[in-house]
């Protein structure tokens, strides 16, 4: 007796430890703190003459845990972004909600749909669901926005099928302020509420609608991404609209009313390496339909950036990107089409400059840009590159001179150098120094709108990274 129940517990305690060590093997737990101490004099848009230089250091902190278990995955991303000392010592009573840096950036389920005749054969086929980074290709349109310590994410629910070198993704998402029980308006912005009769209508400050998170954010969007992987890169096309409730001027505020205008962006991307040493990147887009402010909109994007490998080390290689705008010398009639192209959700500071003075949250008129610019990069070692971008930046369109006339395009020039140093695998530093030569373009009222600027900007930051991996899969 005393044998088979000894028997019954050696046995039972083996298969706790095989069930746990096959849990384990199907949870990851990861970190990352990130610090970045920052230098701006002249970092977004051009720093008055005699203005102090700021200095500070923000800081992301994330905690992210997955589980795989039968047919379906779970991730969720806790993370805490904060400036050092922005709470008291002791206490966080001196903090305002608006400055609480806690959310959730990520937290989805994801169905897997192929797991059972006669759809075990697709690589993969599943569904999506939740608050979750969207971001393809090299996410000049559509991307995580990670440079950015908070980053970029979505609700949404996205269809996903992947098979022999073919990616389809079908997405959508619907926002709501909160739980209603009539009416669907959505102010994307912290809003006032007004009041009409019996009816409570979200009114929003008078936000100039922007792109990427600036003023107005989506009502909603549907997208058709398709993907393919060829011998020589890959390529796709993107089908993305997106809806924002209409808003008219009422009592003075921008208020949300019925109904919705919609904006589509159709396109391509091609990545091709050539010889081996010589890679071809291009894309283009255009946008129809309506745009935040509710005017009508036929606007382009057209880019090229190239890349050749010398020797085992060196990278170089010039490109261009055109993003259309309006003609800035004459006031455009309420029926005309805007020829602004918004770049939708992606990841600026990546392709128009470090110092981020375009398509990021200081506006600079409604030209449009042309960016001409030459990218080195060299790999000291395996665990150290330097990198070097060269910009000049002008206007796409005629800036007005404020007089009738019109100034010059030129906007400017800037200079990026990066290092990034891996010191573990865990563990790695960045160092970046900047700095923007502006023109009195740039500083005008049709553009920055800086009087008496300093037109020689700098910038400089120090990033520290940690990023402990916990609990990897096995």
């Amino acid at each position: 007796m005393k044998k088979n129940l000894s028997k019954k517990l050696i046995c039972g305690l083996g298969i706790s430890v095989l069930s746990y060590g096959s849990a384990m093997a199907q949870m990851t737990l990861t970190g990352q703190v990130r610090t970045r101490s920052e230098y701006r004099a002249g970092q977004g848009t051009l720093q008055l003459s005699g203005d102090e230089p700021a200095i500070f250091t923000s800081q992301r902190t994330r905690l992210n845990f997955g589980y795989t278990g039968y047919r379906f995955k779970f991730f969720t991303a806790v993370q805490d972004v904060r400036v050092w000392g922005q709470d008291a010592s002791t206490i966080n009573r001196t903090t305002q909600e608006a400055l609480n840096g806690l959310m959730i950036h990520e937290a989805y389920g994801e169905i897997l749909l192929n797991d059972t005749a006669p759809l075990s054969k697709i690589e993969n086929l599943s569904l999506k669901i939740g608050r979750q980074e969207i971001a393809y290709d090299d996410q000049k349109i559509l991307g995580s926005l990670d440079w950015l310590q908070q980053g970029r994410r979505h609700d949404a629910a996205v269809l996903k099928f992947a098979n022999k070198g073919w990616m389809v993704d079908l997405g959508v998402a619907y926002n709501q302020n909160k739980e209603l029980n009539s009416y669907n308006r959505y102010n994307g912005v912290p809003a006032t509420i007004a009041t009409a009769g019996t009816n409570t209508i979200s009114a929003t400050p008078a936000y100039t609608a922007g792109t990427n998170g600036i003023g107005t954010m989506y009502k909603s969007f549907q997208y058709l991404y398709i993907g393919k992987k060829f011998f020589f890169g890959n390529g796709s096309l993107l089908c993305f609209k997106d809806d924002f409730n209409k808003t008219q001027t009422i009592a003075g505020a921008n208020q949300v009313i019925g109904g919705e205008w919609s904006r589509l962006t159709t396109g391509a991307y091609l990545n091709a390496v050539i010889l081996k040493k010589f890679t071809v990147t291009g894309s283009a887009y255009y946008q129809t339909g309506k745009d935040k402010t509710g005017r009508n909109l036929e606007a382009y994007l057209g880019s090229i950036t190239t890349s050749l490998q010398l020797g085992r080390k060196l990278y170089i290689g010039p490109g261009m990107d055109y993003l259309s705008g309006d003609n800035g010398t004459r006031v455009m009639t309420s029926d005309e089409k805007s020829r602004r192209f918004d770049p939708l959700y992606g990841t600026p500071h990546k392709f128009w400059g470090f110092m981020d003075y375009f398509y990021v949250a200081s506006p600079f008129g409604g030209q449009g840009l042309k960016n001409y610019f030459f990218k080195i990069k060299y790999k000291a070692k395996d665990n150290l590159t330097l990198t070097v971008d060269l910009h000049n930046f002008a206007a796409a369109n005629k800036v007005s001179d404020g007089k009738g006339g019109t100034q010059s395009a030129t906007l400017g020039n800037e200079i990026d150098f990066t290092a990034n140093y891996a010191m573990t695998k865990a563990v790695s530093f960045e160092f970046g120094y900047s700095m923007m030569s502006a023109s009195s373009t740039m500083a005008s009222a049709q553009v920055k709108n800086v009087k008496d600027p300093e037109k020689t900007a700098q910038w400089a930051y120090l990033m520290v990274v940690i990023k402990p991996n916990f609990m990897p899969a096995k």
